[in-house]
């Protein structure tokens, strides 16, 4: 149960940290090979296998924004994260080298 939790929180985190550059990515990545234009200026014309998804790829590219705030957020959390995890080993190292 605990290896569940634990798995499940690191993809929340790593969902949390870097999901709006990964928005990014998928935004370039989708109009470059569709020869679309997208930047923070508005959204443009862009039809992928008959659906325009122009919008998608606007709002997709100016979420990475998000990530300003997401990167730091996340490094943070690592940070404590990390910090638990080596207390945790510290004190269960010291309870089991106990006479």
């Amino acid at each position: 149960m605990r290896r569940r939790w634990l798995i499940g929180m690191g993809v929340v985190w790593t969902l949390f940290t870097f999901g709006p550059l990964l928005g990014v990515l998928f935004a370039l990545a989708v109009a470059g090979a569709a020869g679309c234009p997208v930047d923070e200026g508005g959204a443009y014309p862009c039809v992928v296998v008959g659906q325009d998804l122009g919008e998608l790829l606007n709002v997709l590219f100016v979420l990475g924004w998000l990530g300003t705030v997401t990167l730091p957020l996340g490094a943070v959390a690592a940070g404590v994260a990390g910090v638990v995890w080596a207390a945790w080993g510290v004190y269960r190292w010291r309870v089991r080298s106990r006479p």
